[in-house]
């Protein structure tokens, strides 16, 4: 057993979402949303660097020295996987590692809308999920990826960096395949999944224009993708999509874009007040007949109206998603205000003054 093990186990043993092991600092772990240090000796640097290189792959290593970044994947079988991040900063290594649990759950498990579940039955098209980092992105692909996995026939690649969710192939048959390890880049990766015969493909994250171009084709030409940004609403995230192209091809990106989008969802994580765990809310996006004639017609501005009066569709905005979890009992009316898009409409239930200066 390597000796960064124990840190895992007290890692799973308190629920922790994250480990951050830096060189001059105590261990911390992310509970619920918040950094609480664990009671141990200050890390040394010489120490932590002989502890990460127990685990770390040999070409890794020589990535890591060369570059001071990696990115890779670490498993414990029966425990968990990890994704671990090294990097250099001023006092000598550093680490953070994310778990990524073993089970995968279920929309109905994790507490989402049924239209998303409903989303991993569409023929074609290009279904983003975006929100910030550690808004639970990965947990809803994956559980989108194991309804069509349970429910389908068909041929699933996915092209990560690193490998998060492992599925095993239930009716379908799954590829994993993770960057720098079984292919170079995500570019290189979607230009050869269009001869492997996939239905579905599922590309880890947007990153770049070559990137976005080459799933937007894929979603154009009869296949499924999915796909994460970094993007906090709907309408911003077609707006960063438009806007990484070039003046001179973005009438052209916008056609496209309205004819291959079938659905955003935005989360955001909330701590629950009724149990230990956090909830995500979400804001959807449903592409119908309007939404894509505001898409081709640069009109995001009304998309927020467009979810409103969409809830047959299966749209909500965030606030609506917000509000129903604080009516339910489940979220804290200041972290509801915090989070929320219209501030007045969640003002009546704060027992204090709105503490974001921002806001005034």
């Amino acid at each position: 057993m390597a000796r960064i093990d124990a840190f895992f186990k007290l890692m799973n043993e308190q629920k922790a979402s994250d480990l951050h092991l830096v060189s001059g600092q105590q261990p911390v772990l992310r509970i619920r949303g918040d950094l609480e240090r664990v009671k141990y000796k200050l890390l040394d640097d010489d120490e932590l660097r002989a502890m990460l290189y127990e685990i770390t792959p040999e070409d890794k290593i020589k990535t890591f020295e060369e570059t001071g970044d990696l990115d890779f994947s670490y498993e414990i079988p029966g425990l968990a996987r990890y994704r671990a991040n090294y990097f250099m900063q001023k006092n000598g290594i550093g680490a953070v590692f994310r778990e990524i649990p073993s089970e995968i759950l279920t929309v109905d498990q994790l507490g989402l809308p049924s239209v998303v579940s409903r989303l991993a039955m569409l023929p074609r098209g290009l279904v983003l999920v975006t929100g910030p980092t550690g808004s639970g992105k990965s947990t809803t692909l994956a559980a989108i990826i194991d309804e069509a996995n349970r429910k389908r026939k068909d041929h699933i690649i996915t092209v990560e960096d690193p490998i998060e969710f492992v599925h095993q192939s239930k009716s379908c048959v799954i590829n994993h395949r993770e960057l720098n390890t079984h292919t170079r880049t995500f570019t290189a990766a979607l230009r050869a999944a269009l001869r492997e015969d996939p239905d579905i493909i599922l590309v880890g994250e947007m990153r770049d224009l070559e990137t976005i171009r080459l799933a937007m084709e894929a979603a154009a030409t009869g296949h499924l993708v999915f796909s994460t940004l970094h993007t906090t609403s709907a309408a911003k995230t077609v707006d960063r999509i438009i806007e990484v192209f070039p003046t001179g091809e973005q009438a052209q990106i916008r056609s496209t874009l309205a004819d291959g989008i079938r659905a955003v969802i935005a989360q955001a994580l909330f701590k629950r007040i009724d149990v230990k765990g956090r909830c995500a809310v979400l804001e959807i996006l449903v592409a119908t007949h309007a939404v894509r004639a505001m898409i081709r017609e640069s009109k995001t501005h009304q998309i927020t109206s467009a979810m409103q009066t969409g809830k047959k569709y299966g749209m909500q905005t965030l606030d609506d998603g917000i509000f129903a979890q604080l009516k339910a009992g489940r979220i804290s009316p200041d972290e509801a205000y915090m989070k929320c898009v219209d501030k007045e409409k969640f003002k009546p239930y704060l027992t204090e003054a709105p503490q974001d200066f921002t806001e005034v």
